[in-house]
C-alpha cells in the first residue's frame, strides 16, 4: 500500500471499498479480489483488502476502536496499546500546568500515543518521517474527532524544537532493514539526537524497549516499566521539571504501583511457597521491594525467584505451593513425575540453560495430573522446584 493507494482509500469511494473488503475478510484471497475487481480498480482493491485485514488483526490490541482505525504492517506492530498509552497520558497531566498541555510527538507513528494525549486533552504536533505513517496518523486523529487537537507533519525528529511546547514525547522506532533492534544506538533518531530533544526540553516522555540497558537512562530520569495482563510492554522514561529519578514499574489494568526503595532482600532455603515476581518489576530490580512485600527471601541472589513461608496475595507476583525441591537430574526428575503420575508440565525457568522443550520430551510423560515445575539455581546449584499454582486466599 503506497501514499497514492491510501489517500483514495479515504475518498468516499475508497471507505465504500474498505467497507466491502470488511466483509471479506476470511475468505478466499483470490476471491475476495476477483469480488472486488468487478467494482474498483487493482490499486484500491489492494489497498481496501489489505487495510480490512489489518483492522482484523488489530483487534487484538485496540479492541471495537480497530473498525474505525488506519494501520501500516509495522505501525500496528510498534503502535502502544490504548490501555498503556492512556496510562502515560494520565501520568503527563499530573505532571503538568493545567492549560498547559502543548506536546510534541517527535515520532508519531500510526499514533497511538497522539490519540490518548488529544483525548487527555493535550493539543498534539507530531512528526514523522515517513510520508504514509503520517498521513495515517493524521487519518486515526479525524475518525476519532481530534483534527481540531491534533496537527501531524513529515519531517525529521531531530527538527522538532522542543523549548517550543511544553512537553516532548517521543517514540523513537526500534526497526531497522534487519528487523527489530534492541540497540538504543541504532534507534531512529539515533540515541544521541533522542538526548539532544531531551535537554532542550521542559518536560519529556520516552517510550522505549523493555530491555534498555540502564547506562543509556538520561542521569534524574525517572524509569517506568509497565506490565500488562503479566506481560511486560515497554519502559518510559520520564525527565525534566516535576520528575524526580528513579525506578517504577506499573501493572495494567488495575494501576499497580512499585517503587524502588533500596531494600535488599535476605537469601535462603526454600519455604512453602514459590513467588514469581511480574517481569515489570524484574526489569526495574525491584525484586527485593516484592520480596518484602511477601515477607519472602530470595532462593539465590542473583536470580528473580522469591520463597516464603506465607501465602500472601499480591498482584506483583503469582504464587505457587512447592511440593519438592531436587538437584537438577534427569533421571531423578523423570522418576518424580512418573511417581506423581504427572502427565502434562508447565516448565518455567530462570538461571538455567536447559532447552525446554528438549525437557519436555525426554521427561516420557504418563499420567492424568499436572504439575508446574521450576528449572532455577539455588545458591548457585541447579535445582528443579516442583510446585502447583496457589490460589489467592
Amino acid at each position: 500500500m503506497d501514499l497514492d493507494a491510501f489517500t483514495e482509500l479515504l475518498t468516499p469511494r475508497g471507505l465504500r471499498a474498505l467497507a466491502e473488503a470488511g466483509e471479506l475478510v476470511g475468505a478466499d484471497p483470490v476471491a475476495a479480489a476477483t469480488t472486488l475487481r468487478k467494482t474498483y480498480d487493482a490499486a484500491l482493491t489492494s489497498a481496501a483488502l489489505t487495510q480490512a485485514g489489518l483492522r482484523q488483526r488489530a483487534r487484538a490490541k485496540f479492541g471495537a476502536d480497530a473498525g474505525r482505525m488506519f494501520f501500516t504492517p509495522h505501525g500496528l506492530e510498534q503502535a502502544t496499546r490504548p490501555e498503556v498509552a492512556e496510562h502515560r497520558a494520565r501520568r503527563l497531566l499530573t505532571l503538568i500546568t493545567p492549560g498547559r498541555g502543548r506536546v510534541a510527538d517527535a515520532c508519531c507513528g500510526i499514533g497511538g500515543d497522539l490519540l490518548a494525549l488529544a483525548k487527555a486533552g493535550c493539543t498534539v504536533t507530531a512528526v514523522d518521517a515517513d510520508p504514509l505513517t503520517a498521513a495515517v496518523a493524521r487519518a486515526n486523529a479525524e475518525a476519532f474527532g481530534l483534527g481540531d487537537r491534533v496537527t501531524v507533519r513529515v519531517g525529521d525528529a531531530a527538527e522538532v524544537r522542543p523549548e517550543e511546547y511544553d512537553v516532548l514525547f517521543a517514540d523513537p522506532a526500534r526497526r531497522t532493514g534487519k528487523g527489530r533492534t534492541f540497540d538504543p544506538m541504532a534507534y531512529s533518531p539515533p540515541w544521541p539526537v533522542v538526548l539532544d530533544l531531551v535537554s532542550r526540553a521542559g518536560l519529556a516522555c520516552l517510550k522505549v524497549a523493555p530491555g534498555i540497558p540502564y547506562e543509556f537512562i538520561p542521569d534524574g530520569a525517572l524509569a517506568e516499566w509497565i506490565s500488562y495482563k503479566g506481560e511486560v510492554k515497554e519502559a518510559t522514561l520520564w525527565a525534566g521539571a516535576g520528575v524526580t529519578g528513579g525506578r517504577r514499574a506499573t501493572l495494567l489494568p488495575g494501576g499497580h504501583e512499585l517503587a524502588a526503595t533500596g531494600v535488599t532482600a535476605p537469601v535462603g532455603p526454600p519455604g512453602r511457597y514459590l513467588y514469581e515476581p511480574d517481569g515489570a518489576a524484574v526489569r526495574a530490580h525491584l525484586v527485593g521491594e516484592v520480596a518484602e512485600l511477601v515477607g519472602g527471601r530470595l532462593l539465590d541472589p542473583m536470580i528473580a525467584y522469591v520463597t516464603s513461608d506465607a501465602a500472601t496475595d499480591t498482584p506483583w507476583a503469582a504464587r505457587y505451593e512447592i511440593e519438592d525441591v531436587i538437584p537438577f537430574n534427569l533421571k531423578k526428575l523423570r522418576a518424580a513425575l512418573r511417581e506423581r503420575q504427572i502427565g502434562n508440565v508447565t516448565i518455567k525457568k530462570r538461571g538455567s540453560a536447559v532447552d525446554i522443550e528438549r525437557l519436555r520430551a525426554d521427561l516420557r510423560l504418563s499420567g492424568d495430573n499436572a504439575m508446574v515445575i521450576v528449572l532455577t539455581r539455588i545458591l548457585d546449584k541447579p535445582s528443579v522446584i516442583l510446585c502447583k499454582p496457589s490460589s489467592p486466599a
